[in-house]
């Protein structure tokens, strides 16, 4: 253990301070350790088919004169106990602006979502995910004031640079400006702001800070989280002349976190958010047994979205026919909704421009939003959609009854379900949501679009009606995941193999990690009837609906419905 410390915190911090970062790390895990309650079980498979994770904001529920942390708990284990296995609740500290991504004290529950003991209330039911924002604070944080007033804690806790240096290179995810400038009790300086002048970034070639952070992992292990996800981590690391993305040291931190959670708490994940073209993404797997057990798959929201939108599985097919993974230890995190939009930025390579700016048009003739980033050469580009997943599926100006809606939408989770990793679910997906437009009106902000805090009440009697759009989405949703998470031939690291039976039907098999169990996932992505047939010996029954099917002659032929799904297994 203090071997592996030793190397990267050398390779990080030099020799001399590597052995004194050792003792502070110790320290840390000795007081940690006896918080920290591990599963009564560990195994190497800490993910099984059985996980299915469900990401929600803290106040995505609210009842009059109730914690919404509290309200949510009872929302979510009358619904979606057997369902997920896991709640992601996006941050829920105390924060001051980006919907809780502006953290101003890691430590602490938001007063008006509750208490660390609502928290744990979830945690009594399902396992718990937490964000780790850690690339940047908030202005407002006790730490960035320290900054301000001159505390010299926090001197070095921050990233200021001259306003004459050369920051071409940097890679820019937003048009906003990279440096701040503020006022301190040092006079003027300028701080490095990824993403917004409220969200300060950290400075973690200051030892101090990596220490303070690997405590941080600590304090959210102890408090229960067994998944923590790390927020835009590949910008932890800065180095001036560089794309400041991606960097060595960045991998070397997360490395270093991994190396400490295996210690203190071996079953705990680690899910990088890197919201970056698929090679970069699937790197921070590093060499599959010493970085993230999990990388979000971006990739797959806006090649799901282009499948839809042209009838045409081909792309899709071929990208996920390509996908490996270096171990049976990762996997994908699989998902197509989230708080934030559809970042295009992971297709280009794989949809060429046109298809990406035909995409962006669609979205914008349904009522979304198109979110640009600065190019090193000055020009603009495309980086993300914001529309609600099921809004975007539709056809500009055209009005379609509800089943059709629920229908096309529940097609396009089919294959989010069906591919190999775990399934993160929007709250909003599952439940059948639209878009929010007036929301984006309040707020200014184009993300909000999917952001809408719901009534309890009133999601209540919607999802008691039959006739609603959030009953028919709900219902069917519960059916895929039901199946989807007993059956082992979806365990995460079970092989998948992708054929290519037509170019608007996604097909692939799944088979269980024991090669036994085979399912035959067909999934029509278009609105026309279509025939086809596939390699087959055997007769299937569909998982969805019980329907038997029948091969002959070493060819199953099959008329799939406009939009439908068949999870075929084989009897």
């Amino acid at each position: 253990m203090n071997d592996d410390l030793y190397k990267h915190l050398a390779f990080l911090y030099g020799t001399e301070s590597a052995a004194y970062l050792i003792e502070q790390i110790n320290r840390l895990i000795d007081s940690y350790q006896p918080q920290i309650q591990q599963p009564k079980a560990i195994t190497p498979a800490r993910l099984t088919e059985r996980d299915a994770v469900l990401i929600t904001y803290g106040d995505m529920v609210q009842s009059e004169n109730e914690a919404p942390l509290h309200t949510l708990s009872d929302f979510l284990t009358g619904h979606v106990s057997g369902l997920v296995s896991t709640v992601h609740l996006l941050p829920f500290y105390p924060y001051s602006s980006d919907d809780g991504f502006s953290v101003i004290d890691y430590w602490a529950v938001n007063p008006e979502l509750g208490t660390w003991p609502d928290v744990g209330r979830i945690g009594g039911h399902f396992r718990l995910m937490f964000d780790a924002v850690i690339n940047h604070i908030s202005a407002q944080s006790d730490w960035f004031q320290g900054f301000l007033q001159g505390d010299e804690t926090f001197q070095n806790y921050f990233i200021t640079v001259d306003p004459q240096t050369d920051l071409s290179q940097v890679f820019r995810p937003r048009t906003l400006p990279l440096l701040t400038k503020v006022e301190t009790a040092n006079g003027p300086r300028h701080v490095w702001t990824t993403f917004s002048d409220d969200q300060i970034d950290l400075n973690f070639a200051n030892p101090e800070v990596a220490l303070k952070i690997i405590e941080l992992l600590l304090f959210y292990v102890s408090q229960g989280a067994e998944l923590i996800r790390l927020d835009a981590i590949g910008f932890m690391w800065k180095e001036v002349g560089t794309t400041c993305i991606h960097l060595p040291q960045t991998h070397r931190l997360i490395q270093l976190m991994r190396r400490v959670l295996d210690r203190v708490a071996p079953s705990v994940v680690l899910i990088t958010e890197t919201n970056v073209p698929h090679k970069d993404n699937i790197s921070y797997f590093g060499n599959g047994r010493n970085e993230a057990q999990m990388v979000y798959n971006f990739s797959l929201p806006p090649l799901t979205l282009h499948t839809f939108h042209t009838g045409s599985a081909a792309a899709l097919s071929r990208w996920a026919d390509s996908l490996t993974l270096p171990s049976d230890q990762v996997t994908f995190f699989n998902f197509l909704a989230s708080h934030d939009g559809i970042g295009v930025t992971p297709a280009r390579g794989i949809l060429d421009d046109t298809a990406v700016t035909a995409m962006a048009e669609r979205v914008q003739q349904l009522g979304g939003h198109v979110s640009y980033k600065n190019n090193p050469d000055g020009s603009q580009s495309a980086y993300e959609l914001n529309i609600n997943f099921l809004d975007a599926l539709g056809n500009p100006g055209v009005e379609e009854p509800v089943e059709l809606i629920a229908r096309r939408f529940l097609a396009s989770q089919a294959i989010m379900l069906a591919l190999r990793g775990v399934p993160g679910i929007y709250f909003h997906s599952l439940f059948g949501s639209r878009g929010w437009p007036a929301g984006v009106k309040q707020s200014g902000r184009a993300r909000t679009i999917n952001r809408q805090k719901l009534s309890h009440q009133q999601i209540e009697q919607e999802l008691a009606d039959e006739t609603s759009l959030r009953h028919l989405v709900f219902s069917d949703y519960a059916n895929l995941l039901h199946q989807r998470t007993t059956h082992p031939a979806f365990h995460p690291n079970g092989e998948q193999e992708v054929i290519f039976a037509h170019e608007a039907v996604f097909a692939l098999w799944r088979r269980a990690i024991d090669g036994e169990t085979a399912v035959l996932c067909l999934h029509n992505v278009s609105n026309q009837n279509l025939n086809i047939n596939v390699d087959a010996d055997s007769s299937f029954t569909n998982l969805l609906d019980g329907r038997e099917y029948v091969a002959g002659n070493g060819r199953l032929y099959l008329t799939i419905a406009p939009y439908e799904v068949l999870w075929l297994n084989k009897s």
